[in-house]
């Protein structure tokens, strides 16, 4: 017997325009190695934006549609159409992850001893009713852990764990953050702590600052004191931190990170050179809270390297045996090292509002919104 429910789709028009829209999708019944989860959280990540809204201007989308059906158009500067040129005319489903209860399974052991159970999910189109996966790609969360508990089990708690495995595969000792306040980086940071490992947090305000103190962190640098770059240099000279991960992307703070590492780095050396330190310094940008141009002003010898870092990618290094020993780790301190927080818990039909989308689009640190599609 098929499974019908409703699932949130993003179409970029040739025209110019973005629609976001609730599309009836029947699932066939499941194979003997697949179950069929009913979604019941779902958390908007900022990677999950991109796809969603893309470049449209929101606030000047219109709703029309039903209540329990609306339809959201909005239209895209056609200075933004060749970015999206790619996905133009394609409906696409939105949402990286997801839990739920596994409601439909096939005849294999592995489905079968799913039925019944919460379940969490990686693989995208989580913003919908229903959703088919292998048994094998469903994370079993312990007994007594809901769906929102574990719906974001995945993107911000593999990624913290892919940071300090990315740390140690390349040799450094400690590790720089920026967007520290967010829910990511209250996870980095107590997953630091828990690690001993040295962790300079960068965030932007002196409540941001109290925050990640309040919750154990030592070094953490406010950058919009006016001694923030000696401050990051203190830091850095004290920790010897080499790596950083930079969610901001674009401005001047990636330069400011790797010249304050520079600073650090001459200090310790015993002889001049006209080339700087021989020390290695590394930047991965693996967000993009500035979509503006990175700003470099070169102020950090030759010794350096810039980069993108994206959890994937990590994940097929480390192969498919440590990929599980991560997850595993991830359920078993669900609730206490990688715990996610929701400002607001919202349907699909909410998820397509303009003032709604307007709050969860803003990125806020300390905001973060939940999806039930089931509500």
């Amino acid at each position: 017997m098929s499974t019908e429910g409703l699932q949130l789709r993003s179409l970029v028009k040739t025209s110019g325009e973005l629609e976001l829209s609730l599309v009836p999708v029947t699932l066939p019944d499941p194979a003997p190695d697949e179950v069929i989860v009913r979604i019941e959280a779902a958390p908007i990540n900022p990677s999950d934006l991109g796809l969603l809204l893309g470049p449209a201007d929101i606030a000047a989308g219109k709703v029309s549609g039903t209540k329990d059906r609306p339809v959201l158009t909005a239209p895209i500067p056609e200075r933004f159409m060749r970015a999206v040129a790619g996905r133009a005319d394609e409906s696409m489903p939105v949402g990286n992850e997801g839990a739920g209860i596994v409601v439909e399974a096939g005849s294999s052991d592995a489905a079968q001893a799913l039925k019944g159970k919460t379940v969490a999910i990686l693989g995208g189109a989580t913003y919908a009713q229903y959703r088919t996966m292998k048994a094998a790609d469903c994370l079993l969360l312990p007994a007594g852990t809901t769906a929102a508990e574990g719906a974001a089990c995945f993107v911000n708690p593999l990624t913290t764990l892919g940071m300090i495995g990315t740390m140690r595969m390349e040799g450094h000792t400690a590790l720089v953050h920026t967007a520290a306040a967010s829910n990511l980086g209250q996870m980095l940071n107590k997953l630091c702590i828990e690690e001993k490992i040295d962790l300079v947090s960068i965030v932007r305000s002196e409540e941001q600052e109290a925050l990640l103190r309040g919750q154990g962190a030592t070094y953490v640098c406010n950058s919009s004191a006016p001694g923030f770059i000696n401050d990051l240099t203190e830091a850095l000279v004290t920790t010897g931190a080499t790596l950083a991960f930079d969610a901001i992307g674009g401005g001047k703070l990636a330069g400011q990170i790797l010249t304050a590492m520079e600073i650090a780095a001459n200090r310790r050396m015993t002889t001049y050179s006209r080339y700087g330190s021989t020390t290695y310094k590394q930047l991965y940008i693996y967000g993009g809270l500035d979509t503006g141009p990175t700003e470099l002003n070169r102020a950090f010898g030759m010794a350096w390297g810039l980069g993108g870092w994206l959890l994937t990618p990590f994940l097929i290094k480390v192969g498919p045996a440590e990929g599980q020993k991560l997850r595993e780790r991830v359920a078993a301190e669900l609730k206490t090292t990688f715990a996610s927080h929701y400002t607001r818990t919202i349907s699909l039909a909410e998820t397509l509002q303009p003032d709604i989308i307007a709050a969860y689009n803003k990125r806020a640190t300390g905001e973060k919104y939940l999806i039930n599609p089931n509500a």
